[in-house]
């Protein structure tokens, strides 16, 4: 074995031990390492070209995190057997990986990377998704490319009022608090996560504590760093500079883009246009044998552009369409939209509208979750599209991309705080926020919507959720800083943080957090926590107006669900032999019925659209299902006849005996004649035998009993 494999490893403030192992496996990558956490392993490795594309002036980053199932002991499902396209789940958590590295790469650098973290063996004692970014920033720590970390991520949960780092997958389905926080050793990076209505300050206690102990994981790949010598990056030239154009570009434009940006104008398509006649006017300015390089003059362009529009606020506190810092654009907002939908909202912030629907299905629409880790279904269901329209752009429809995944998990995981209890519900729920305007903050859009759709469809939310995107401006040289509520596209752009919180009344259910920025201190996240909160208080008040409160019944087109637990020795009645009976059920009424084993007991959800259909299978399900009671009468049917009776259907599925005794109060000699199969005949339940659970039937106890030969008239 090679002698330059090395080990490094550090603790959890817990005493639990990651391990990181450089120089055995992937030897032929630019960085490579296995992370070790208990029986979770991931393999991490980096690669980036030496040179860039020519006209490349962005990083060409792609982050993948795949989850291999031999990790787990499983075999893919689906035809073809194997892992493929990267699931939802594990889109997400290449985003978390994403959001944390990309910023700490050299603004200059633009040469295609690729970063690949791979689950070679999981373990729900130690869930990977809060130590990939661990792996992969240790391997670029091992690595020559350049990068301005290290950085590392934990996952921080709190149960029963106890912080944990990293918890197990039991201990973070009990948690009411669960954030990924990815950081460096001085700064917090990215914050993800999801609370069941928590305070500010609670988040803010928890974000110190991950930090913590960050610090130390990152201490360990500067030890991995040195131990493995690449403390020298490779050197690379990715841009043209000419400071002197710099300036003079600067002085020729700042002020008249300064001048546009202070006109405040709320539509983002007339300042585009404004801006873009100054360079426009600038390069028809230029003779025809100018030597002046554009591909320079697009990029200061920008830079100029974002300084003046950073100035206008820092400066005089005037934001690009003139709102105060603290100010909320107008909101309106409207249900019950589609007629034929379950529930519908439209939501209207600004420039930014979604337009959201919700269905209610039965257990068969249950969303099938097939992953190495964690398998099974889910029942609450949340799509987020964002078509080229809403932003006045032509692009080619591919479908839902990472950033549409992304925005819709972070309002599934703000609006689910608030669902009733989907274990104990028949319905599986979809919600599905189609964004026809954007201009800053469509996720948070979507929150509001779906969170008035649900109440329209009359889904027993706890209480309506609103979303609110904060941003913040700041000159570390000054020191000035200015915090944005509701920022807009171009304030994203030009800004330092993204920063998006929802909640009820009661406190946060969810929050995303991006930093572009060094050096942000907690007193300025509290402050921007607390102006959250207050935007956050205006926009559910403005929702308040249109609907407070889920309507209490649910639309007349919507399926009803009734439920009714047998025992499960019954569930094979019920089904039928090959799902019989079951199906005619189905067939004969026209509603839909799941039947499933829960807590040892059958469970039968029965769906219907309307209360004729719901009551004809309700009734087939419970006479299947009913308790034959000895001394009730039923109408029951000749099966077949004996010479010494009858069998009767008496209740479906169940037999009995009528014996030819019990036929009439007459003496009768033999059956010929007497019934015929498929005859109707009303009879009374005498006797279940205790031995053998036989039935015994009377019909002579139903009919008057002749008078005896003995007995005298009246008079």
């Amino acid at each position: 074995m090679n002698s330059t494999i090395i080990n490094k490893s550090c603790k959890l403030p817990d005493g639990r031990e990651i391990s990181i192992e450089t120089g055995k496996l992937a030897r032929q990558a630019d960085g490579a390492v296995v992370l070790r956490m208990g029986n979770t392993m991931l393999l991490a490795t980096v690669v980036a070209n030496v040179s860039h594309k020519e006209g490349t002036d962005f990083l060409p980053l792609s982050v993948d995190y795949q989850e291999k199932f031999a990790s787990t002991g499983k075999i893919p499902g689906g035809f073809l057997k194997r892992e493929g396209k990267l699931s939802d789940y594990e889109v997400l958590i290449s985003r978390l990986v994403d959001r944390a590295i990309r910023p700490l790469f050299p603004d200059d650098y633009h040469a295609e990377t690729q970063v690949i973290i791979q689950l070679i063996s999981g373990d729900l004692n130690s869930l990977p998704d809060s130590l990939a970014a661990f792996a992969a920033s240790a391997a670029l720590s091992v690595s020559d490319i350049p990068f301005n970390g290290p950085i590392s991520e934990v996952r921080v949960a709190r149960v029963a009022g106890q912080y944990i780092i990293n918890p197990t997958n039991d201990q973070k389905e009990k948690a009411d608090l669960d954030f990924i926080v990815a950081a460096s050793i001085d700064n917090i990076l990215m914050v993800e996560g999801e609370c069941k209505e928590i305070s500010e300050a609670d988040m803010l206690e928890a974000l110190k504590l991950a930090h913590e102990a960050i610090k130390v994981q990152c201490q360990l790949q500067i030890e991995l760093t040195q131990a493995t010598g690449k403390t020298v990056k490779r050197t690379y030239e990715h841009e043209v500079k000419d400071e002197a154009f710099k300036a003079e570009l600067h002085s020729l434009l700042y002020d008249k883009v300064y001048a546009v940006a202070r006109q405040q104008l709320t539509n983002k398509h007339k300042r585009s246009e404004l801006f873009g006649q100054i360079v426009d006017e600038y390069m028809a300015s230029l003779p025809e044998d100018t030597t002046v390089n554009k591909d320079l003059v697009k990029k200061y362009w920008k830079d100029i552009q974002k300084k003046a529009c950073r100035d206008l606020v820092l400066n005089e506190k005037i934001r690009l369409d003139g709102r105060k810092t603290n100010e909320i654009r107008p909101i309106w907002s409207e249900i019950d939209y589609l007629p034929m939908a379950h529930g519908s909202a439209v939501f209207t912030r600004g420039e930014t509208q979604s337009l959201s629907s919700v269905t209610l299905g039965t257990k068969l629409d249950e969303q099938m979750i097939d992953g190495a880790m964690f398998s099974g279904s889910n029942k609450f269901i949340l799509h987020y599209n964002f078509p080229s329209f809403s932003t006045g752009e032509v692009k080619p429809n591919r479908g839902p991309g990472r950033r549409e995944v992304g925005h819709g998990n972070l309002a599934m995981r703000a609006l689910k705080q608030v669902l009733p209890n989907l274990t104990e519900s028949p319905y599986t729920i979809r919600l599905v926020s189609d964004i026809l305007e954007s201009n800053g903050s469509s996720s948070m859009a979507t929150v509001c919507a779906g969170s008035l759709a649900l109440m329209d469809a009359g889904v027993q939310i706890s209480g309506p959720v609103s979303g609110i995107a904060m941003g913040m401006i700041s000159d570390s040289s000054t020191g000035k800083y200015a915090i944005l509520s509701d920022i807009l596209g171009d304030e994203d752009h030009l800004g330092d943080m993204d920063f998006k919180v929802t909640g009820t009344e009661k406190g946060i259910t969810a929050c995303q957090m991006d930093l572009k920025v060094d050096g942000l201190t907690y007193e300025v996240l509290k402050e921007a926590l607390d102006q959250a909160k207050e935007g956050r208080a205006h926009i559910l008040n403005e929702m308040k107006k249109t609907i407070s409160s889920a309507k209490p019944d649910l639309k007349p087109h919507a399926p009803r669900a009734v439920t009714i637990v047998i025992e499960k020795e019954l569930i094979g009645a019920v089904i039928g032999p090959g799902g019989k009976v079951v199906q005619d059920i189905q067939k004969t009424t026209g509603a839909t019925i799941v039947i499933e084993e829960v807590a040892n007991k059958g469970i039968v959800n029965i769906f219907a659209n309307n209360q004729e259909v719901m009551d004809a299978a309700v009734r087939r399900v419970k006479a299947i299902v009913a308790v034959p009671e000895v001394g009730e009468t039923y109408s029951g049917i000749v099966k077949s006849i004996m010479p010494f009776g009858a069998f009767v259907e008496f209740m479906p599925g169940k037999d009995g005996l009528l014996h030819i005794s019990e036929i009439k109060w007459e003496r009768l000699e033999t059956m010929d004649g007497v019934m015929q199969v498929g005859e109707e005949v009303k009879v009374k339940l005498v006797e279940v035998d205790k031995k053998t659970g036989k039935f015994r039937l009377s019909r002579k106890v139903l009919l008057p009993k002749p008078a005896s030969k003995t007995e005298t008239p009246s008079a």
